[in-house]
């Protein structure tokens, strides 16, 4: 028995032993990626001691303020097509969030939407944006929500992109590196083991439109989820389960300014049921759903969705245009 015992461990720690050599991966350097992924529109504001937020600010000065906020475990860099084509006639402002791109860690320790929405909010007053349409994809769209039912008076309207926040919205086929980040023993593992290929099975899994899928794309997503801090981040965030917190239909019902949701219908993450939900307790919104397409529909159709944001933000009110500022 004692010998039975002894060999089921030592098989158990080399089975230990290659998944950590299989999957080891340390942070990446923060230098080299600032390099990488940095752009000449690249900018690093601190909003509080030791909070360095990277954000862009870019497109027409003179235009209307869209302000952009990225999902889990994602950067500004997934809006980077957008900003091409809509930064043409408006003034685009994205961000990466603690915890997340260029930004990483957040000395306070605090990685849930509510923190986001004040993030979002000391930025724009830094960059003297006194009103502005927000948009947000998934965890994004979650502090978009929560940002206008905090500050109703410096939003102009609101953009929701398979945004997350109805109450128990279930998924389908969940991206492996969510599902491994709720499992407690797999998740602190995290901390040091982060597998290429756990990355690119969960974007492909999040996007139906897989020829949009390259190895700069996964890469970015590795990478950038390697940059110091970020992990420790994801850790805590999917160890507080309000971190991301869930809206109700009468919140959302007092947000009366103009509201487009678009959606993927193939949304493994958060299904296309909850664009119905949202749009039911906004009547006011404009609905728009895209066949065959999955949870990132500014990657995945970067020119059809950008088209449909930029009609939709040409037709608001004008006499509403936020003035440039800053």
């Amino acid at each position: 028995m004692k010998r039975l015992f002894k060999w089921f461990v030592l098989l158990l720690l080399a089975i230990l032993a290659a998944i950590f050599f299989w999957g080891y991966a340390p942070d990446t350097d923060a230098a080299r990626m600032e390099a990488k992924y940095g752009s000449a529109a690249s900018r690093f504001a601190e909003l509080e001691p030791g909070l360095r937020v990277h954000y862009r600010d870019e497109g027409n000065r003179d235009g209307r303020v869209l302000v952009l906020i990225h999902g889990s475990n994602a950067s500004l860099h997934t809006w980077e097509s957008w900003v091409a084509i809509i930064g043409k006639d408006f003034r685009v402002i994205s961000l990466d969030l603690p915890g997340h791109g260029l930004t990483g860690k957040n000395p306070a320790g605090r990685y849930d939407n509510a923190s986001y929405v004040g993030v979002v909010d000391r930025l724009l007053t830094k960059l003297n944006v006194n009103k502005a349409v927000i948009g947000g994809n998934s965890m994004g769209g979650g502090v978009t929500w929560m940002y206008a039912l905090a500050h109703p008076e410096k939003v102009e309207a609101m953009l929701l992109v398979d945004s997350g926040g109805q109450p128990y919205a279930k998924s389908g086929d969940t991206p492996l590196g969510f599902r491994l980040m709720r499992m407690p023993v797999l998740k602190e593992a995290a901390r040091f083991i982060a597998p290429r290929s756990i990355f690119e099975s969960s974007v492909k899994t999040s996007m139906s439109v897989q020829s949009k899928i390259d190895d700069k794309l996964v890469d970015r997503y590795w990478e950038l989820n390697r940059y110091p801090g970020n992990r420790e981040a994801t850790i805590q965030r999917f160890s507080n389960p309000n971190s991301m917190q869930s809206g109700t239909k009468e919140k959302l019902a007092t947000i009366k300014i103009p509201v487009l949701i678009l959606w993927g219908a193939q949304d493994n993450l958060i299904p296309v049921s909850s664009a119905n939900w949202f749009a039911e307790a906004m009547p006011q919104a404009k609905l728009i759903i895209y066949p065959d397409v999955g949870h990132i529909p500014m990657e995945e159709i970067p020119e059809k969705s950008a088209g449909d944001v930029k009609a939709w933000l040409a037709g608001l009110n004008p006499d509403k245009v936020t003035q440039p500022s800053g």
